[in-house]
């Protein structure tokens, strides 16, 4: 097992990627924030209040459950997302903590346009750990972590749900 980052390392890298989210969309006028669960909505939640903090306003926050979306072994039946706020005509910005093949992020642009069509989807990831089986590519990404497909795994910690923000790279052996 390797740590790859650590508390700080985070927190630089979702501060950048608010920035950079400021400076691409010109402000935070029409941006919303949907996070996949269960990550990805923290880590929008905390890009949020980056946001707040860099131009003095709130930008609403959603939590996505692609399950019902997914192509795979993995697909729900209930949609346990918490949006309250219309997509239609805004920039969303979906946030995951590690993007890998895309399939979740395919599901999740299912799940955003059955909400509504909103005036573009972009995609921050707090890790891209390539091998990707869709053409999807984030705008923003906090670390790129080549990794082995079939030998390593990427773990993302945070606080809210697993009492450390570190990321952690394992041997599937490790894991075991």
């Amino acid at each position: 097992m390797r740590k790859i980052m650590e508390q700080d390392d985070i927190r630089r890298s979702l501060m950048r990627i608010s920035h950079e989210i400021l400076e691409k969309n010109r402000g935070a006028n029409d941006i919303v924030l949907l996070g996949i669960f269960t990550r990805g909505y923290y880590l929008a939640k905390r890009i949020a209040e980056n946001i707040k903090k860099i131009e003095s306003k709130k930008v609403e926050v959603g939590g996505l459950d692609v399950g019902p979306f997914r192509d795979d072994d993995k697909k729900t039946e209930i949609d346990k997302s918490e949006i309250n706020f219309s997509v239609e005509n805004k920039v969303v910005v979906l946030v995951d903590d590690v993007l890998f093949t895309g399939r979740t992020v395919r599901a999740a642009m299912d799940a955003i346009t059955n909400r509504g069509r909103p005036k573009r989807i972009q995609l921050s990831v707090l890790v891209d750990r390539g091998h990707r089986e869709f053409p999807i590519r984030p705008d923003y990404v906090g670390k790129n972590i080549p990794s082995s497909k079939k030998r390593e795994l990427v773990k993302v910690k945070i606080k809210e749900v697993d009492g450390e923000d570190a990321v952690y790279v394992f041997s599937k052996e490790e894991m075991a």
